[in-house]
């Protein structure tokens, strides 16, 4: 017979206690008189008062790093030439089904994400999901050869706005 035996629980150890604190607080009469007056100084300004501010200066550093910055939510979205719907239509006339993935009966869909530049460019194009090689490469292939976007805007200003599109793949 083999005796049963059974794993210890381990118990985690008690928190320790909280740090004791003393606070001395001194009682003092009425009559006693305190050296140290706190003095507020009257801070009402009007029409003739003169505030001096100065200036922020942007260095060349924060503005690299703000055109590098990419959204992904603005207050104008990037737009493809004609909208949406031009947009499928494009993708469905240039994309060139692989034959590997035809024969092997390979279909689903790709989703791209992309950046759309601030001049309507599309950059640092990459699959966020993809379904096989040789879908996605052509999937990446059709995104690089979109024409310029109307670039998104932020507070009036065109901004760099990551985008993804949808592109499906199905065989007749």
């Amino acid at each position: 017979m083999i005796p049963v035996t059974r794993e210890q629980e381990v118990q985690p150890p008690p928190p320790p206690p909280p740090p004791k604190v003393v606070e001395v607080l001194t009682i003092v009469d009425d009559e006693i008189e305190i050296e140290s007056e706190l003095e507020i100084e009257d801070s009402e300004a009007d029409n003739r008062t003169i505030i001096d501010v100065a200036p922020v200066i942007q260095t060349q550093e924060e503005e690299e790093e703000e055109e590098a910055e990419v959204f992904f939510i603005v207050e104008d979205m990037p737009e493809f030439p004609g909208g949406e719907l031009a947009l499928r239509k494009f993708i469905a006339t240039a994309i060139k089904y692989p034959v590997i993935a035809q024969e092997n009966g390979i279909q689903g869909k790709v989703y791209v994400t992309f950046v759309v530049d601030r001049d309507g460019g599309i950059s640092d194009a990459k699959i966020a999901r993809g379904v096989d090689a040789s879908l996605d490469k052509e999937a990446l292939r059709v995104v690089n050869t979109l024409p310029k976007w109307k670039p998104g805007m932020q507070r009036g200003k065109p901004v760099r706005v990551s985008y993804t599109v949808p592109i499906n793949f199905v065989l007749q």
